[in-house]
């Protein structure tokens, strides 16, 4: 398994990644200093902030940060609400438009996942490696602190995904993902038709490009050094049963079209 650690200092600094990161009604809780003293040290990184129809002040705040740094940093507003799903998707196509990077991440806005920890993981994309991402796997050295709540119905849906997947996949809910721009550009090209589970729809449609062998040799699972749950620890009952109506629908859309050996 991918240990982090083990790349070289060059390996790191030489791929130029831009983070795609969604907000929604994120005004009293971007952490703009952490964004910011980030960049400083890391020129070659640039953050594409997605407004997914907010309505607080996020995008006030967002336009303010990006006039700060503009070279470093780009906002893009939908002006109404469409989900994590979409709203990262903007931001993956505005990054292809608009910029030559060789890594695309995305990345939640609360910073569960550093961007540190974002930057390092990108190394892992090379050689045969288009499609990397983080695991909360709980693991000697490993900070990951995850509420109650969350985490049990979390195992519960992650179960069932690997079982629909038949992938051998710990996390595929992880809000830290990376990818090559090759493949971005093929993955983020259609909708997606899950506001909540389309990591899992990501998948899929690596299985469909790719086939199975070779999609499957194209990923890379990566347990994190560091996660740490945000915001309200509630989850609503009727969340479970939401995404079980997600995951039918994703699994009639893609099973039928996706190679079984």
């Amino acid at each position: 398994m991918f240990d982090p650690s083990t790349i070289p200092p060059e390996d790191v600094q030489s791929t130029r990644l831009c983070i795609v990161i969604p907000c929604y009604n994120e005004a009293s809780k971007l952490k703009l200093s952490h964004f910011k003293d980030y960049l400083r040290e890391n020129p070659r990184v640039k953050l594409v902030f997605v407004n997914d129809g907010s309505k607080d002040a996020t995008l006030e705040i967002l336009n303010r940060i990006q006039h700060e740094m503009p070279d470093q940093i780009s906002v893009v507003d939908l002006k109404k609400n469409v989900g994590k799903g979409e709203a990262v998707r903007a931001g993956v196509l505005y990054t292809l438009d608009t910029d030559i990077c060789d890594a695309i991440a995305y990345l939640d806005a609360d910073l569960a996942v550093t961007l540190e920890e974002c930057d390092t993981i990108s190394g892992a994309l090379k050689d045969d490696i288009s499609f990397c991402f983080g695991s909360r796997i709980l693991r000697i050295g490993s900070v990951i602190e995850r509420k109650p709540s969350r985490f049990i119905i979390g195992r519960a849906v992650a179960t069932v995904i690997s079982q629909i997947l038949r992938l051998k996949v710990y996390d595929t809910q992880c809000g830290c993902k990376l990818f090559r721009r090759d493949l971005a550009k093929q993955i983020f090209n259609e909708p997606f038709i899950s506001r909540w589970l389309f990591d899992v729809e990501i998948f899929f449609r690596i299985l469909q490009l790719h086939g199975r062998e070779d999609g499957i040799r194209k990923m890379m699972e990566i347990p994190l050094n560091q996660w740490i749950d945000q915001g309200d620890s509630k989850v609503r009952p009727t969340y479970f049963f939401r995404m079980m109506v997600d995951l039918v629908k994703i699994r009639n859309r893609y099973s039928q079209k996706t190679p079984t050996s």
